[in-house]
């Protein structure tokens, strides 16, 4: 089985920046069988929404909304997702997902509040 553990969330002013993490762990066996880690966020009354994405083979896909400040990078376990220029609309808790063989495993969740 595969965990994750989201870090990084915090309070920031519109404009500033955030860097979110994600552990996975488990055997190594099972860290080498992900397919897929990307980040989702969810605001309040709102549906959960995919942020960003990065396939095992190095492509990355983007929501339109956060093209150009966000960037998502993966490392063996960890996947990143470094925001830039945040905006009050960013606001949400954010979660990272795992895709391994055809199953999705959800982190915990982490807290992005950007004030105006």
């Amino acid at each position: 089985q595969v965990q994750l553990v989201e870090s990084g969330g915090g309070l920031v002013q519109a404009g500033g920046s955030l860097r979110l993490s994600c552990a996975a762990s488990g055997s190594s066996h099972s860290i080498a069988s992900i397919n897929a880690m990307g980040w989702y966020r969810q605001a309040p009354g709102k549906q959960r929404e995919l942020v960003a994405t990065s396939t095992s083979d190095g492509r990355t896909t983007y929501v339109d909304s956060v093209k150009g400040r966000f960037t998502i990078s993966r490392d063996s376990a960890k996947v990143y997702l470094q925001m830039n220029s945040l905006k009050p609309e960013d606001t949400a808790v954010y979660y990272c997902k795992a895709v391994l063989g055809g199953y999705n495993i959800w982190g915990q969740g982490t807290q992005v509040t950007v004030s105006s």
